[in-house]
C-alpha cells in the first residue's frame, strides 16, 4: 500500500468519517479550517461548514443507522499553544448540506462523539473544556433526543475534561472514557494530574465506574488513548501517558506505554513502552484497532 496525497489543502486534519458501503464518499474536519465532504473518492473536496461561526473541528461521526446524519463536535483536543476552540456541537440530517447548532457552547473543544447504532438519537461527546483554567463543563455529555437536551453524565473535577469516548460496536451500553487533567497557558502545556484516569460505563453511559488498579498505572497518568477491538469485545487497549516514570513493575517507560486488557477491562497488562508510541503525546495520542484482527 502506498500512500498519495488527496487534499484537502491548507490545514491539519485531525477528525475523518466515512459511509460504510460507499468508499466513495467521507468527510475530514480541520483543526481550524472547517469540514470538507468528497463524493468521488477524494479526488475532489468541497467545504460544507463554512457558513458556519467556527471554523475549528475536533470530531466527525456518522450515524450507524443513517448515514445522512453527521455530528461535529468543535474546538481541537490535540493541544497545543495556538490552537483554536469551539463553541459546541452540530448536527446536520441532510449529509452535510444544512447544520443546527445544538448546544454545549462552553465545552471548548469536543475530542470525540460515538452514536448509538439502535438509535441515532442517542450520542454521546467527549468534551475536554477550553483547557485554559478551571471551568464545570468538562467531561462526557450525553442525549437521547438528538441533541434537544443533555445530560452531563461524567464529570471529575473542573480541571479534567474528556479526551476519548471508545463504544462497543457489538455491545453499545459497554463504552470507555478518557479523561484528561490538562492546562494550556501562554508559556506552556501541563499534561496528567490525580483527575486523569480511564472510566467505564456498562449501561450506555447513563454511570461510569473509574478503572483502578488491576494493572493500570498507580500513579499519576496525562493522557489516555482507549479503543475495543471490533472483532472481539474483550480486547481492549489503552494507550497511556503515565504522569510518573515508573507506573508498573520498575520499567521506566518514559512517555509512551501501551496496555492491553482481554476481558473487558477488568484486568490489564503493559504489553509495550516504546517511547515512539506516544512521542508527542498531548498532541499526536490516538489509537485504532483493526475491525478483523
Amino acid at each position: 500500500l502506498e500512500y498519495r496525497y488527496i487534499g484537502p489543502q491548507g490545514n491539519r486534519v485531525v477528525a475523518v468519517v466515512g459511509v460504510p458501503g460507499d468508499p466513495n464518499v467521507c468527510y475530514t474536519g480541520a483543526a481550524s479550517g472547517g469540514i470538507w465532504k468528497s463524493i468521488d473518492g477524494g479526488i475532489q473536496w468541497k467545504p460544507i461548514f463554512d457558513d458556519q461561526e467556527v471554523s475549528s473541528i475536533g470530531s466527525l461521526a456518522l450515524a450507524p443507522s443513517d448515514p445522512n446524519i453527521l455530528w461535529a463536535g468543535t474546538g481541537e483536543t490535540f493541544l497545543r499553544n495556538n490552537i483554536s476552540i469551539g463553541n459546541g456541537i452540530y448536527k446536520s440530517t441532510d449529509a452535510g448540506k444544512t447544520w443546527s447548532h445544538m448546544g454545549l457552547e462552553k465545552t471548548g473543544r469536543i475530542g470525540r462523539i460515538v452514536i448509538d447504532p439502535r438509535d441515532p438519537n442517542v450520542v454521546l461527546a467527549a468534551a475536554l473544556g477550553h483547557s485554559h483554567g478551571p471551568q464545570p463543563e468538562r467531561g462526557v455529555y450525553r442525549t437521547t433526543n438528538g441533541g434537544e437536551s443533555w445530560e452531563h453524565v461524567l464529570f471529575v473535577d473542573e480541571n479534567t475534561g474528556a479526551a476519548e469516548i471508545a463504544m462497543d460496536p457489538n455491545n453499545p451500553d459497554i463504552l470507555f472514557a478518557a479523561m484528561w487533567q490538562a492546562l494550556v497557558t501562554t508559556w506552556a502545556t501541563m499534561s496528567g494530574g490525580p483527575g486523569s484516569g480511564l472510566y467505564r460505563s456498562i449501561d450506555g453511559g447513563v454511570s461510569w465506574e473509574h478503572l483502578r488498579g488491576h494493572g493500570l498505572p498507580e500513579t499519576n497518568v496525562g493522557k489516555i488513548a482507549v479503543a475495543i477491538a471490533p472483532s472481539n469485545s474483550t480486547r481492549v487497549y489503552a494507550l497511556i501517558e503515565p504522569g510518573d516514570g515508573v507506573p508498573q513493575e520498575g520499567i521506566e517507560i518514559g512517555n509512551g506505554g501501551l496496555w492491553r486488557s482481554d476481558d473487558g477491562g477488568e484486568e490489564w497488562e503493559l504489553v509495550n513502552y516504546e517511547h515512539a508510541l506516544n512521542e508527542r503525546s498531548h498532541y499526536y495520542a490516538r489509537l485504532a484497532v483493526a475491525p478483523d484482527n
